[in-house]
């Protein structure tokens, strides 16, 4: 381990001095490649540094104690420094563990969101556009771009589904484990009697893909044009400017209808399948490897209950790391990080003992 943190340290400090060449500022890909480079070593070699740091104090404290003719007063503070540095070696060495578990390529990607309605009808649709709303601003104050690609409304303000992007860097780490079953217990507003009623809406998270990551044959393709649903004047019934593609090898079908140009829900919808079929692939890998290590957070599974959210506790519960935060309405008004960071902590510490099995 500590050959790989030397290494990562040189190679820090030798990017480092790269990104003050003039040539390299001059040239921006070059630069953009190393810049990233250097901000995804950034945390490891700092936590290396304190590591380092904790070490010699360490070593600094160890020396004193065993000089002979130590007065009381010095030899308490080498005793208490030596614990401390103790301490501090032992928590470094974990975090350091994790920090150097091999990093999910995908992690930087932004990434298409759907969220469809579960058992509750019209109850269901409604937390469907209150997690919407969550997600949304969570991405708002991330600096995030949000687009809708694709929605589903009903006549009480909720959705049956909805598709959307968010655009920025390290959206797929940060929003990876959102797929899964969220269950909402809330009295709705049309209850007469005050009765708290479940209801459940799914959430699936892809990172978003290029053409250059996933290959498909034109041909297994089929393109199909229809008239726009859902509010936007007279637009809607004079062009067929929504798309849906159909990709017959998997039977894949993605929609967009929320742009005016045919070109742009095209693009769109292209988008959402090339993540739909990486999507595809890589379950196939991650439900081999969960079933190796019984990983529970993180596997992506859509049928799995991963949440539930009570309002007349102001409670949201996470069942994958048995943590429950009495703080709903910050929560859902996108003060997410608490449990966003929680989980994927859980994550890296599930993948470092799978490593060690």
């Amino acid at each position: 381990m500590l050959e790989r943190l030397k290494a990562a340290e040189e190679k820090f400090e030798e990017i480092n001095s790269s990104l003050m060449d003039a040539d390299v500022i001059n040239d921006q890909d070059r630069y953009k490649k190393l810049m990233k480079e250097y901000k995804t070593l950034t945390p490891l070699v700092e936590k290396y540094r304190e590591y380092k740091k904790a070490e010699v104090e360490f070593s600094e404290a160890k020396e004193m104690l065993n000089e002979s003719g130590l007065d009381k007063d010095l030899k308490e503070m080498a005793q208490l420094q030596y614990d401390e540095s103790k301490e501090l070696i032992a928590a470094y060495t974990e975090e350091l563990k994790i920090l150097l578990l091999p990093k999910d390529p995908d992690d930087d990607r932004s990434v298409i969101m759907e969220i469809r309605g579960g058992a509750g009808g019209d109850e269901a649709a409604l937390f469907a556009n209150s997690l919407f709303r969550m997600y949304n601003m969570y991405a708002q104050l991330k600096g995030w771009k949000v687009e809708v690609v694709n929605a589903n409304p009903t006549e009480l303000g909720g959705y049956k589904e909805i598709s959307f992007s968010i655009e920025g860097e390290g959206a797929y780490a940060k929003l990876k484990y959102e797929s899964g079953v969220h269950r909402v217990q809330r009295v709705p507003e049309t209850e007469t009697q005050g009765r708290i009623h479940t209801s459940t809406i799914t959430v699936a998270v892809l990172p978003e893909m290029e053409e250059v990551d996933v290959e498909i044959n034109p041909a297994d393709l089929e393109f199909q044009t229809y008239r726009s649903s859902g509010a936007g004047g007279q637009h809607i019934n004079k062009t067929e400017s929504a798309i849906r593609i159909i990709h017959h090898p998997t039977g894949v079908v993605v929609e967009c209808q929320e742009e005016r140009s045919q070109y742009k829900n095209k693009d769109k919808a292209m988008k959402m399948l090339y993540s739909k079929l990486y999507e595809a692939k890589l379950n196939e890998q991650t439900s081999k490897i969960a079933a190796e290590r019984k990983i529970q957070v993180g596997t992506g599974d859509r049928s799995e209950r991963i949440r539930t959210y009570n309002f007349p506790q102001s409670r949201v519960t996470d069942h994958r790391i048995g943590l429950t935060l009495y703080k709903l309405e910050q929560f859902m008004n996108g003060d997410c990080d608490e449990i966003f960071d929680a989980l994927a902590i859980a994550d890296r510490t599930a993948k470092l003992s799978g490593f060690g099995e």
